[in-house]
């Protein structure tokens, strides 16, 4: 029992100190102490209060995407293979439910081509069913497993790229994650825990940020009646009118006629940042990628002279006349405050969504709720700590001090973790704190339990100490392994709150092995230490 007990106690008060500096760091005052702890222990939504929304993603606008980068790569291998077609288009559905009906249409292929045409497609273009309308028509859509692709990947991009932008906000404790296990609605559940103006986190988390770089074909027209009047009231095909963003200073509208097909989207950024050009006008400037790059060069170095519209969101923020050949950087001009430059370089930087989001639910969780919360659970875990205190002391007599220091490192030693993990802790995860009580309790039961036995069988106290965690260790581990793997299934298959409770429980239940066994047993050992011939034990 003598045994390594320095080294023993080394490592336990460099445990203590480690989780003290982790819950409250190196105060000065009082008032130190409660800041940082209430800083580095972090409080989920049910506590803090903060803003709830769920989000829809709109998977049929990554359909229609990638349709159209299909139709540009498209033309290209045509030219190539000097196949001719008459015209290209791809169809518009508007809601979710008719993802699955965006065609791209081909008309005028010629009868003489139509086996190479085919090849073509076959080759190149995997992914699509190609459907013969007639001996010069064809229909291109996405095969069902790959459009399922599509939808699954789009989700997933848009969680990602909210969290980078929520993550520029400074929101630490924000989760966003998939709402709801099968996923038949594309919807994303956001909570931002503490947030005091969530009108700025929708206008910046909503923004979709839908970059599309794309050619003007008319315009400007003062009103959309009057772009339409130009073409007879009907627009071209593949073309759209679009409305200028309207700037500080600026009188009435202005609409382009702009390519319904982009030229570069807001995949191929690779970063963008704020700055100001040669006048101190506000501008944001980017990168492109290696391809994207390829692509806006050869359309630059053929269109000399023509216009690029750059439209976010549905809205042209920039018309600008091509003058040379552009390739993997260009710049967004004529933004009009240096807010709207950061914003736009944000929203850029930290990645195009996907697909448009569209809000199916909004609400504020005000904190009186949490702090009631937090008060009932901070009165039932005493009332619980109190009651366990107080039939340990008095059933084991000295030896349940021993539980109860043991206890009471227990729980500081899971409150450090979920400090340095960087948990969040919910009302779910107090509920496992307290639960974490009974189990510590219930590792020094079996290990007194196990002793006394050894005691009535007639061993020595020493002997019987030394039985007593030897033949309860197994049984320990046993009890532990076991709720951990159901605490894996609940952490697997559960959402936000289960999942936290599961990893709150994971985290005392290590920190209990530690207590009860290792810190349990050095006490026991300072006990008996020089005291071998000890003919009773307190317990």
């Amino acid at each position: 029992m003598k045994k390594n007990l320095t080294a023993r106690t080394v490592i336990i008060v460099v445990t203590v100190v480690l989780c003290i500096y982790g819950i409250i760091g190196l105060p000065t005052s009082k008032a130190d102490v409660v800041q940082h702890f209430q800083q580095n222990i972090r409080l989920g939504l049910d506590l803090k209060g903060g803003s709830h929304m769920v989000l829809q993603v709109q998977v049929q606008d990554a359909a229609k995407a990638d349709a159209d980068q299909t139709m540009e790569r498209m033309k290209e291998d045509l030219k190539k293979q000097n196949i001719t077609w008459g015209s290209m288009e791809r169809s518009d559905p508007q809601n979710i439910a008719d993802t699955d009906k965006v065609l791209i249409t081909v008309k005028g292929v010629p009868s003489t081509q139509s086996s190479a045409f085919r090849n073509v497609v076959g080759e190149r273009y995997p992914t699509y069913i190609l459907t013969v309308l007639n001996s010069t028509d064809y229909s291109m859509k996405l095969k069902p497993s790959d459009l399922n692709d599509l939808k699954s990947d789009t989700v997933k991009r848009a969680i990602d790229t909210i969290s980078n932008r929520i993550n520029q906000l400074g929101v630490a404790e924000s989760s966003v994650q998939q709402y709801g296990r099968s996923g038949a609605d594309y919807e994303i559940l956001v909570q931002l825990p503490g947030v005091d103006d969530p009108a700025r986190a929708r206008e910046f988390i909503g923004t979709a940020a839908v970059l599309e770089i794309t050619d003007v074909k008319d315009g400007p027209f003062a009103t959309r009646e009057a772009g339409l009047a130009q073409h007879g009231g009907v627009l071209p095909v593949n073309t759209k009118l679009v409305r200028m963003q309207p700037r500080a200073g600026s009188e009435g509208e202005s609409w382009y006629l702009v390519g319904r097909s982009p030229v570069i989207t807001g995949r191929e950024m690779r970063n963008a940042r704020p700055g100001q050009d040669e006048y101190r006008k506000w501008e944001t400037n980017f990168t492109l990628s290696q391809d994207g790059g390829k692509r806006f060069g050869r359309y630059t170095e053929g269109n000399i002279g023509n216009k690029l519209a750059v439209v976010l969101d549905d809205k042209i923020v920039s018309v600008a006349t091509i003058q040379s050949k552009i390739e993997d950087s260009g710049r967004i001009t004529g933004l009009g405050s240096e807010e709207e430059s950061v914003d736009l370089s944000g929203y850029l930087r930290s990645g195009s969504l996907p697909a448009g989001i569209k809000y199916m639910e909004e609400r504020s969780v005000g904190p009186s709720l949490g702090a009631d919360s937090i008060h009932e659970g901070i009165v039932a875990g005493i009332a619980g700590l109190v009651a366990v205190v107080c039939v340990m002391l008095v059933y084991y007599r000295r030896s349940g001090v021993n539980a109860v220091l043991a206890l009471f490192l227990n729980t500081v030693v899971l409150l450090a973790a979920i400090s340095y993990l960087h948990a969040v802790l919910t009302l779910p995860g107090i509920a496992g704190v307290i639960l974490t009580i009974g189990m510590a309790v219930d590792s020094n039961v079996l290990i007194f339990e196990r002793i006394r036995e050894e005691l009535r069988a007639g061993k020595q106290v020493v002997a019987a100490v030394e039985a007593g965690f030897d033949k309860a260790w197994w049984t320990i581990v046993d009890t532990h392994v076991t709720t951990i793997v159901s605490c894996a299934f609940l952490f697997l298959f559960g959402e936000g709150p289960v999942k936290g409770f599961a990893v709150t429980l994971v985290i005392g239940l290590a920190a209990n092995v530690f207590t009860a066994v290792f810190v349990s047993k050095t006490i026991f050992g300072y006990e008996l230490s020089g005291r071998r011939q000890m003919e009773a034990l307190s317990i």
